[in-house]
């Protein structure tokens, strides 16, 4: 099956505020009350995910498969922070996108995000098979 409304070129943005329930400390990926790479990291594919969803058939969704993503500055609790991805390669069901993510003072990440399109009940059969 192709998706013809996936194409390279497409963007989306999503954006969020940092709560203490967002830092390193509170998650577990480190000691301070900054930003937490995994909190980055969910918005990035908040983004992409978005973007897919409303361009694939209801019988389908995209799972991540790949992140490659550096968090290149901190965020203090408060402030606004985004995350922008770009598809750049779309290979059949495989999706890779740019990505970016900032805070209102500067980039504080960047990389690349993949995901493949599945079909929801033959993912879900297959997972819930493992049971």
């Amino acid at each position: 099956m192709t998706f013809e409304k996936i194409s390279v070129g497409l963007k989306n943005s999503a954006a969020s505020i940092v709560s203490l329930e967002d830092t390193a400390l509170k998650v577990g990926s480190g000691s301070l009350e900054v930003l937490a790479s995994p909190k980055m990291f969910a918005l990035i594919e908040k983004a992409a995910v978005d973007l897919l969803e409303k361009n694939l058939p209801q019988e389908f969704t995209s799972v991540g498969t790949l992140m490659n993503v550096e968090h290149i500055a901190p965020t203090p609790v408060g402030m606004k922070f985004f995350a922008e991805v770009k598809i750049i390669s779309v290979e059949g069901r495989k999706i890779i996108f740019e990505v970016v993510a900032s805070d209102e003072v500067e980039k504080i990440g960047r990389g690349t995000h993949e995901r493949f399109i599945v079909g929801r009940e033959k993912f879900l059969s297959k997972a819930n098979g493992k049971v």
